[in-house]
C-alpha cells in the first residue's frame, strides 16, 4: 500500500525537504518553500518495477540526425525565435502576463499548421470548447485538422493522446493540469513537476511536439518550481504592455537554436499579425525638433532594430533629485550620469531626470549607452538633435567611447531608413563601413568629443 507523507518543495528551485526551512539550502533564496503531500511506495513492491523495460544503450556515430525534421509554424517570427522551425518531439514553455496573447498565439499557429495536413490537439483547462470556437471565428482560420479537448486529468489526457498520435500537442495552461495519484492541488509544486514530467515523457516516446502554457508570478517568472523549466527542451515568454498594440516573444532557452532573437507581432482586432520591419514600427510617430531625443540602434540577435532613447532632465525641487528609468536599467543611468558630471563637465547633480526607451521596448545593451548621454545632455542644455543623426557606442567609466558589435548591420540598418549621419566609436570605423553610402560617418574616443560634436 502507498503511504502518504508530507515534504516541503522550494518553489524556485524544486530543492525537497523532509522539513520547513526559511532559506533554501540549493538557490539560496529565502521563504519559498511550501508544503505538499505526496505517496510513497515501498521499493520492492511489483508495481515499483519493470523487468525488460530498461533501454539499451546506442552508440553516438550510429545515431542519424535528419536536419529537415523541423516544422514551419507559418508564421517567420514565431520560426525565427525557435530557432527555424518547430522540431518534432520538442516540449516547449510559453510563459507570460495574463492576457497578453498566449493562447491567441498558440490559436494562430495552430491554424497555420494545420492548414498543412498536420493533426493537431488543442487541450484546455481553462476555457470551454465554444469559447475557443469563439476566438477561432475571429481569428479567421482553416482549422480542418485541429481537435479540441476540455479536460484537466492528465491521465484521461495522455489516453487521448496516444489515441489520436496527433503531429503537436497544446497544454492550456500547466497549472490547471493534475494527476489523480497525486495528493495535492492542481497547480501545486508536485502537481506542476509531475505533469511536465509526463508530458515530457509523452513528447519524447512518440516524437509529439508539445506547447505549454505557462502562468507567471508578479516577478514575471514562470508559476511553479524553477525545475519547470530546465525539463523542457525551449523556453519561451511572451511579453510587452498590455495596453500597447506590440508584443516581443523572446528565447530565454533554446536546445535547438540561439537564445538571443525575438519575434515581433502587434495585437489587432483579427489576431496577432508579424511586424516585419520593427524599426519604421518602433520610430513611428517620434516627435521632431524635441530636445533629449535620440535614436540608437539595438541587436536583438541578428537583428538590428532601431530604437528611440528620451530623456527629460529639470531642476530638482527637493533635497534629493529623482532618477527614473523605463525601459533600461536604472543602476545604469545613474552610472551614465555620474560620468557625464564627473568626464563631461557639466552639473547635473541636482537635476531629476527621466529615460525612456518609446515603445515600451525594454534593452540592456551596452551599446546604448552614448545615446542615452546624449539624451541627457541634449535635455539639460534644451537643444534638440538633427532627426536623421542615429548614435550608438559603449561608455566606461572613464568617458571613453568603446567599441561595440555588429556595427557594420547598425549603420546598414540607419541608411536603409533614411538616417545621414552616424555618431558611433572611432574605434569601429573601417574600411567596410566608408563603402556604405549616404550616411555620413563620425568616429568619437570619448563623450567630449562627442558632445562637441553634436551639441
Amino acid at each position: 500500500m502507498a503511504k502518504t507523507k508530507t515534504v516541503f518543495f522550494c518553489t524556485s528551485c524544486g530543492y525537497e525537504s523532509s522539513k520547513w526551512m526559511g532559506q533554501c539550502p540549493g538557490c539560496k533564496e529565502w521563504n519559498t518553500f511550501s508544503e505538499e503531500p505526496v505517496k510513497i511506495t515501498k521499493s520492492g513492491s511489483a508495481a515499483s518495477k519493470s523487468v525488460g523495460s530498461a533501454a539499451e544503450p546506442v552508440l553516438l556515430k550510429d545515431i542519424s540526425v535528419d536536419e529537415a525534421e523541423r516544422i514551419s509554424s507559418g508564421s517567420a517570427e514565431f520560426d525565427r525565435v525557435l530557432g527555424g522551425g518547430i522540431v518534432a518531439g520538442s516540449l516547449v514553455l510559453i510563459g507570460g502576463d495574463p492576457g497578453i496573447g498566449k493562447s491567441t498565439l498558440l490559436l494562430q499557429v495552430a491554424g497555420d499548421i494545420s492548414a498543412n495536413d498536420k493533426k493537431i490537439l488543442y487541450v484546455s483547462g481553462e476555457e470551454s470548447l465554444k469559447q475557443i470556437k469563439m476566438r477561432a471565428d475571429r481569428l479567421g482560420k482553416d482549422y480542418h485538422g485541429m481537435l479540441l479537448l476540455c479536460e484537466t486529468d492528465l491521465d484521461a489526457i495522455e489516453e487521448s493522446i496516444l489515441k489520436i498520435k496527433p503531429d503537436i500537442v497544446i497544454i492550456d495552461s500547466i497549472q490547471t493540469m493534475y494527476k489523480e495519484d497525486v495528493g495535492s492541488a492542481p497547480g501545486s509544486v508536485t502537481q506542476v513537476r509531475e505533469a511536465t514530467a509526463l508530458l515530457m515523457q509523452i513528447a519524447k516516446q512518440n516524437s509529439i511536439t508539445v506547447f505549454i502554457v505557462g502562468h507567471v508570478t508578479k516577478e514575471g517568472a514562470v508559476a511553479g518550481p524553477r525545475v519547470l523549466e530546465h525539463m523542457v527542451d525551449t523556453v519561451l515568454y511572451f511579453e510587452g504592455d498590455r495596453h500597447a498594440s506590440y508584443r516581443l516573444l523572446r528565447a530565454v532557452k533554446n536546445r535547438f537554436g540561439s537564445t538571443d532573437e525575438i519575434g515581433v507581432f502587434e495585437m489587432r482586432e483579427e489576431g496577432l499579425a508579424e511586424v516585419m520591419d520593427p524599426s519604421s514600427f518602433m520610430l513611428s510617430g517620434r516627435a521632431d525638433g524635441a530636445s533629449g531625443s535620440v535614436v540608437t540602434c539595438a541587436i536583438e540577435g541578428t537583428r538590428p532594430i532601431m530604437i528611440e532613447v528620451q530623456a527629460l532632465v529639470s531642476k530638482s525641487a527637493f533635497g534629493m533629485p529623482r532618477r527614473q528609468a523605463t525601459g533600461m536599467d536604472y543602476n545604469r543611468v545613474n552610472l551614465l550620469m555620474a560620468v557625464i558630471e564627473k568626464r563631461g563637465g557639466l552639473q547635473i547633480a541636482d537635476q531629476d531626470a527621466y529615460i525612456n526607451i518609446a515603445g515600451g521596448i525594454k534593452i540592456n545593451e551596452p551599446a546604448m549607452d552614448l545615446a542615452t548621454v546624449m539624451s541627457i545632455i541634449s535635455s539639460f542644455k534644451n537643444k534638440a538633435l538633427d532627426a536623421k543623426t542615429v548614435i550608438f557606442g559603449e561608455v566606461g567609466l572613464s568617458g571613453e567611447v568603446r567599441a561595440v558589435s555588429r556595427a557594420e548591420s547598425r549603420v546598414r540598418e540607419a541608411a536603409k531608413l533614411g538616417f545621414t549621419t552616424c555618431v558611433l566609436p572611432a574605434a569601429n570605423i573601417d574600411a567596410s563601413l566608408k563603402k556604405i553610402k549616404g550616411i555620413t560617418l563620425i568616429g568619437v574616443k570619448d563623450i567630449g568629443e562627442a558632445k562637441n560634436v553634436i551639441v
